[in-house]
C-alpha cells in the first residue's frame, strides 16, 4: 500500500498546531482516500483532551468563585493557533476573541463570539482577559464567565464551515445541533 507522509499532505495550519507535524508517521492510502493508522487517529483525537489542556492565564481582572477558586477557561491548541494566525495576518496584536452569553437560542442560553480590537475598545472592569499560547487573547464579561468557567474555547472545521466553539461547559445539560445554544443547570 503506498504511503504519504503527513508533511506531503495539504496541511491546514489552523486545524492542528505545527508542532504536531511529523509526529503521526506515514499515512496509508487506498486510491485517493487517505487512511491514517490507528495511532494517528488516536493522536489527533486525544490532542485537545481535557487532560492535556492547561488553563489560560487571566491577565486582566481575574475572578474567583464563592469558594475562592479561580474562574478559568482553557484554549485548545487549535484555537490558540488560529487566533495567533489572525493576529499575525491582520498585523494587530490587540485583537482578541470576545465571548458572551445571552438568554435565547433553542435551549435557553447562547454564546456569541466576535473579534474585538482591545486598542480601540479596551476591556472594562466587568471583563476578564485571558491569554493562551502564542499570544491568543479571549475576553469574557463577568456574568458570562460565571457560566463558562471550566470550559474550553476550541476551533473546529466541519462540513458547515470553520468556527470557534465553546466546549465542556460545566453544568450544561443539553445543547442544540449547531452547538451555540445550550441549557444549563444553575
Amino acid at each position: 500500500m503506498p504511503t504519504v507522509t503527513l508533511n506531503q499532505l495539504l496541511y491546514l495550519e489552523f486545524l492542528a498546531p505545527s508542532a504536531q507535524r511529523g509526529h503521526l508517521g506515514s499515512i496509508p492510502t487506498i486510491g485517493s482516500h487517505l487512511l491514517p493508522p490507528a495511532s494517528s487517529v488516536t493522536a489527533y483525537r486525544t490532542f485537545a483532551t481535557a487532560s492535556n489542556l492547561k488553563p489560560a492565564r487571566a491577565i486582566q481582572n481575574p475572578r474567583t468563585k464563592g469558594d475562592g477558586t479561580p474562574m478559568l477557561i482553557s484554549l485548545s491548541p487549535r484555537a490558540s493557533t488560529r487566533l495567533s494566525n489572525i493576529i499575525t495576518t491582520d498585523k494587530n496584536p490587540n485583537l482578541a476573541l470576545r465571548v458572551s452569553i445571552e438568554s435565547g437560542g433553542c435551549h435557553g442560553f447562547q454564546y456569541l463570539m466576535d473579534l474585538t480590537d482591545l486598542g480601540e475598545s479596551p476591556a472594562t472592569a466587568e471583563d476578564t482577559v485571558f491569554e493562551g499560547d502564542k499570544g491568543a487573547k479571549v475576553v469574557i464579561d463577568e456574568a458570562s464567565l460565571e457560566l463558562l468557567s471550566g470550559s474550553t474555547i476550541d476551533y473546529t472545521m466541519e462540513l458547515i464551515g470553520s468556527q470557534f466553539k465553546v466546549t465542556g461547559i460545566p453544568g450544561a445539560t443539553s445543547s442544540c445541533g449547531c452547538g451555540t445554544s445550550f441549557d444549563i443547570k444553575i
